[in-house]
């Protein structure tokens, strides 16, 4: 299962790339995760071992292929997307 930032990092991997044709550059992902450039290597890293990106000559990131832009759906965690139970209590009490 990915991380948070992991999770991010794809997502951004795969928005970039379909969006604007390309993929971002390293300096970039810093920008937009807010992390230093050791964090993103680090995701960049953790998402080749997870094999969701291919990224054989790593001068640049315009040379990562992307294999899976979304996560497993096995390794997704699990949400109750169910509503409360209907009574008029419930009104009351939680808004």
């Amino acid at each position: 299962m990915l991380s948070d930032y992991e999770r991010k990092v794809l997502r951004i991997l795969y928005n970039y790339s379909s969006g604007r044709r390309r993929l971002p550059t390293v300096h970039e992902l810093t920008v937009k995760t807010g992390k230093y450039k050791a964090d993103v290597m680090a995701a960049l890293e953790a998402l080749i071992d997870a094999r969701y990106i291919h990224w054989e000559d790593k001068s640049d990131t315009a040379n990562i292929v992307i294999l899976e832009g979304w996560e497993r759906e096995g390794e997704r965690p699990k949400v109750d997307h169910r509503p409360p139970a209907a009574n008029n209590l419930n009104y009351w009490t939680e808004y």
